[in-house]
């Protein structure tokens, strides 16, 4: 008998073909205008909940992330604020690295996400979703190698 995996996300991950990301680490005495470090990484999947990406920096877990989302089509590139929850090794591939970011709420406190990118979110799923459930389930699951 197979061994499954059980998957343990709550929210729904979808892919959107083009889409990046650019992103500067949150540090304490960073300017909230600085630059962002890395630019146009690929976004393999994202969700309500989160996303992952390729990118050629390792990044430590549990890091603050602003980042930059572009969608093609769209005018102007979505803003997030999460935290790097896992960065694995992307062996034999053009980019290094797989980050997985996990999203911080959305409301309207000091550090949380506006309310308007989870609308943006739930129009995106809706948009590119698989209509097969098949290939929904296929795109849960992974191996992935934990860096640090």
């Amino acid at each position: 008998m197979a061994n499954k995996s059980i998957e343990r996300r709550t929210c729904f991950r979808f892919e959107i073909p083009g889409a990046t990301i650019s992103y500067k680490l949150d540090k304490i005495l960073s300017s909230p205008h600085g630059k962002y470090g890395e630019e146009f990484c690929p976004i393999l999947d994202i969700s309500r909940g989160g996303m992952r990406f390729v990118s050629q920096k390792s990044v430590k877990i549990n890091t603050k992330i602003n980042m930059k989302i572009s969608i093609p089509g769209e005018r102007a590139p979505m803003t997030l604020k999460g935290r790097v929850r896992w960065a694995a090794a992307n062996p034999g591939k053009s980019y290094k690295y797989q980050i997985g970011i996990q999203f911080n709420p959305y409301g309207e406190k000091k550090g949380q996400n506006y309310p308007g990118a989870l609308v943006k979110i739930i129009a995106l799923e809706q948009k590119f979703s698989p209509d097969d459930i098949s290939a929904i389930k296929s795109s849960t699951t992974g191996d992935f190698e934990i860096d640090g």
